[in-house]
């Protein structure tokens, strides 16, 4: 029979396998590569004690991959402050809103790319607009429309390369 000591160990070893490449991607993105691997592991490291630390006051109910995101994350932004204190800001930030010029060129791609959708053939049409902009599930598009999952994605790919062709072209009508 395990001591609960054992049990909990356990449970750890589990959860450092199973979250281990995410926690390293979030302390990674976190650093933005302001570190070097070894740092990304220790900190990967140290999100797994304090996962060891706390382990009883977390609610078993509850998903544990937030938690353990928020600990990394936490943990590499004090690794920030630590090791590179008053970073300086770019002399010139970039406007983050589009000026009417690009408001007006982002509309006419828009009416470009719909005008090309349109156009495309059935079931071309449907699959694109279905997967693409309503998000589906492939599998569920291609039931619907009386096809296999790979003839689905067959038409996908001929519906991209029709779709890019008419773009290059500059024309809304194949």
């Amino acid at each position: 029979m395990l001591t609960w000591r054992e049990k909990h160990r356990r449970a750890l070893e589990k959860a450092v396998r199973r979250f281990t490449p995410y926690v390293a991607t979030v302390v990674t993105r976190t650093l933005s590569g302001r570190a070097c691997r070894e740092d990304v592991e220790e900190l990967t490291a140290d999100v797994f004690l304090t996962l060891w630390e706390r382990w009883e006051t977390l609610d078993p109910s509850r998903d544990l991959a937030p938690w353990l995101a928020t600990v990394a994350r936490n943990r590499a932004i004090d690794w920030l402050r630590c090791h590179h204190p008053g970073a300086p800001l770019p002399s010139e930030l970039p406007d983050p809103a589009p000026g009417p010029a690009e408001l007006a060129e982002r509309r006419e791609w828009a009416a470009r790319l719909w005008a090309a959708v349109d156009a495309l053939p059935e079931p071309e049409r449907s699959l694109f607009v279905r997967y693409y902009y309503q998000e589906e599930k492939l599998k569920t598009i291609a039931g619907e429309l009386g096809l296999s999952q790979s003839a689905a994605k067959q038409r996908l790919f001929r519906g991209r390369k029709a779709l890019k062709a008419q773009l290059q072209e500059g024309g809304e009508e194949g």
